[in-house]
């Protein structure tokens, strides 16, 4: 059987897989996997060396965090990047960017995901999400308990930027826009602050402006009726079913303009609404606040992105993962 596996725009280690989902009215729909695999060594020494890592990207994203790939293979784990269907390798010509009806549309990609990661022999999945793929794979966890053995969120959308008294107040008016014209553009609100942080910070990435914009995708009524209904279920309370990690800036910038303060706090989502928020996916769950940090914690400055993988790795070895438990085919 021929390898589908292809080499990746990352290079080496980085290889992808094209993951066919069907159609819709906007034609081919795919997601894409990009894997990234131990050395020898790792891979038979490792501590994580029974561990699966799928990690998911946020609202107007694609996978390009190498450093983090690297971490979870140096400790012997096989980590695996999910672009989600119409975003990064998976937009094709003529679709709405990033655009979906409901989030669990995206239950498609990620079992197709699972899929091709499992193997003959069990392992253990690890669930990384950022931002809007914290909130997805948090709905999906809950809608599919015992499939993931550990569950971490860096920054996950979890609430509306409003808070949830806010997001009560529109979600009605919202839900009537989607109805009406669900791929109605709103007016354009992502001043291009976070993007100027990462560059000043040197975090950002080079090429493929098309898959992450500088201003992010244009938004529509029906996305963001699918997003309000995503918070309103993690606000009713759901289970991942798993122990949870959730690591968050120390606090956060209003983007109404630019300030200094953007290079290390995050300007994206309100820090201390998320930190509510999180304390209703779960019974098992751990929120660490990383000062300094930006909206994705792993792209900050040198100080806080080395506290947010020793956070990480803490949690990991001396928690969540540090004793191997019996497993069983998933």
């Amino acid at each position: 059987m021929a390898d589908d596996w292809v080499p990746d725009v990352l290079g080496e280690p980085f290889r992808q897989r094209t993951l066919p989902l069907g159609s819709d009215a906007e034609g081919e729909i795919v997601a894409t996997l990009v894997r990234s695999l131990p050395s020898g060594w790792d891979a038979l020494t490792g501590p994580l060396r029974d561990v699966d890592v799928l990690y998911v990207h946020g609202w107007s994203d694609y996978f390009f965090q190498t450093g983090l790939a690297r971490f979870w293979n140096e400790r012997g784990a096989r980590f695996y990047a999910l672009d989600l269907r119409k975003y990064g390798r998976s937009l094709r010509p003529g679709q709405t960017p990033g655009y979906i009806a409901s989030l669990s549309d995206y239950d498609a990609d990620i079992g197709a995901a699972v899929d091709a990661i499992r193997g003959p022999r069990p392992r253990r999945l690890v669930l990384l999400g950022h931002s809007t793929g914290g909130l997805t794979l948090s709905l999906w966890a809950a809608r599919h308990p015992r499939t993931a053995s550990a569950l971490v969120l860096n920054s996950p959308w979890l609430e509306l930027q409003l808070g949830s008294f806010g997001r009560q107040a529109i979600a009605p008016l919202v839900r009537a826009a989607a109805r009406v014209d669900p791929l109605g553009r709103h007016p354009e609100v992502d001043l291009g602050f976070y993007t100027r942080a990462q560059r000043e910070l040197g975090t950002l990435p080079v090429g493929h402006e098309t898959w992450r914009p500088e201003r992010g995708f244009p938004t529509h009524p029906g996305w963001l009726a699918a997003i309000i209904a995503g918070h309103a279920t993690v606000a009713s309370g759901i289970d991942v079913g798993c122990p949870t990690l959730v690591l968050l800036s120390g606090g956060w910038t209003s983007p109404v303009q630019w300030a200094e303060a953007m290079t290390a706090t995050d300007s994206v989502l309100d820090v201390d609404e998320i930190a509510r928020a999180a304390m209703r996916i779960g019974q098992r769950v751990t929120v660490a606040r990383i000062p300094g940090a930006i909206h994705d914690v792993f792209l900050s400055a040198p100080e806080p992105r080395d506290r947010a993988y020793d956070a990480l790795d803490r949690w990991l070895l001396l928690g969540a993962l540090s004793r191997r438990p019996r497993l069983s085919p998933r």
